[in-house]
């Protein structure tokens, strides 16, 4: 069976979505196809570590897009299918059941899958990705006796997350980080300090410099020491999911390789999300992969383009809201200011990131004083003004 199609979104992430939602708010009437291999409709994932954990959150409230939006704009979506083949010569992709689908331009949103610790017993530790897995350790959680002890493997972003989630709803979390400071010391010591402090009144422990060796039942092996665990998370980072381009021949490196306007190395083929490395650099964090899929579809369309933004991470330490606006990598300084609210990363007399605690400084603004190199005086301004 040979199906023909205009756009053609694989993955079924907001990337996906928010390339529909754009096409059509730029007024194409051509035909679009959604296929993601989960059984429901795209949906955001930052939730899933964070509210869906605490509360009882409806499956409908993490749609990308409602599921009215598809119907209503005429967006074919079908769930439970994998793509097993791209041919960017014939602009074909084969799908698991034989099917073939022509398609006059492809966006690959095909996302990142977690890393496996490299330990023995490894498939003790649960993972967190997808909203299976976050169903699972709610339920796990919730038959859990209070006063448990969770082991947490990995303190960055979803370590923490889910921490402060179980911490929540009365377990006893342990983060074993291999690293010296949370996050693996990618942001600096002075918030890895402050996050360490609020977890520790939230219940939780935060262990450094603690590497795994070993996961038994019920047992997160640390060298010599056996921590008691009822449950095991694990969270060590993700890779991005590239074997469909790396079959169809397209660049490849640390993702899938695009320019400015998420074009790959094949005419007609986008890519965007966590699988993409746009213009030198990966983000996989929300906002990126929903501005790259509104990119790509007005790159699809032939329309302007903007440029990259400075990227933008929202987390949570122990329900605190935490924005980190740009990814220095590397900086002079770590400079708290106003109220410390803001934590101001200096490199030379600008400032290349801003870390915003519990919307200090709105963080739409804090993103533009760093993508336009403000100086540490001016980002003071900014924050005193909005005291």
């Amino acid at each position: 069976m040979e199906r023909e199609i205009d756009v053609l979104l694989i993955g079924g992430g907001v990337t996906s979505a928010r390339c529909a939602r754009t096409l059509r708010r730029s007024g194409f009437d051509g035909s679009i196809l959604l296929l993601t291999e989960e059984p429901m409709l795209p949906y955001n994932r930052p939730p899933l570590s964070k509210e869906l954990l605490r509360e009882d959150l409806p499956a409908d409230l993490l749609l990308a897009e409602p599921a009215s939006f598809y119907e209503r704009r005429s967006v074919e979506v079908v769930t439970g299918v994998a793509v097993v083949g791209l041919d960017v010569a014939s602009r074909t992709a084969t799908l698991g059941d034989g099917t073939t689908i022509r398609y006059g331009r492809c966006l690959l949103a095909t996302g990142a899958e977690p890393l496996r610790l490299p330990v023995p017993g490894a498939d003790r530790g649960l993972p967190l990705r997808t909203l299976a897995d976050a169903q699972r350790l709610r339920s796990l959680a919730e038959q859990a006796p209070a006063g448990a002890n969770v082991a947490i493997v990995g303190g960055g972003l979803i370590g923490v997350e889910v921490a402060s989630g179980l911490a929540a709803l009365g377990l006893r979390p342990t983060i074993l980080e291999r690293a010296g400071s949370l996050w693996g010391g990618s942001l600096g010591h002075e918030l890895a300090r402050w996050a360490e402090a609020r977890l520790a009144d939230a219940g939780v422990t935060v262990r450094t410099g603690a590497s795994v060796t070993a996961l038994e039942a019920g047992v997160a092996v640390v060298g010599d020491e056996r921590i008691e665990a009822s449950i095991t998370v694990v969270g060590i980072g993700v890779r991005p999911r590239t074997s469909l381009a790396e079959g169809a021949g397209l660049d490849l490196g640390d993702g899938i390789v695009t320019d400015a306007e998420q074009r790959t190395s094949a005419p007609r083929v986008w890519a965007a999300g966590d699988a993409a490395r746009t213009a030198g650099r990966r983000v996989e964090h929300w906002h990126a992969a929903r501005e790259a899929g509104e990119r790509a579809a007005l790159s699809m369309l032939g329309r302007p383009v903007p440029p990259v933004p400075a990227p933008w991470t929202f987390t949570e330490v122990a329900g605190t809201p935490v924005d980190i606006l740009g990814a220095a990598g590397d900086w002079d300084e770590e400079r708290w200011l106003g109220d410390g609210g803001v934590l101001a990363y200096r490199a030379g007399d600008r400032v290349v990131q801003l870390a915003v605690i519990d919307a200090a400084l709105d963080p739409g603004r804090a993103r533009e004083l760093v993508a336009a190199g403000a100086s540490v005086a001016e980002v003071e301004r900014e924050v005193a003004a909005s005291d």
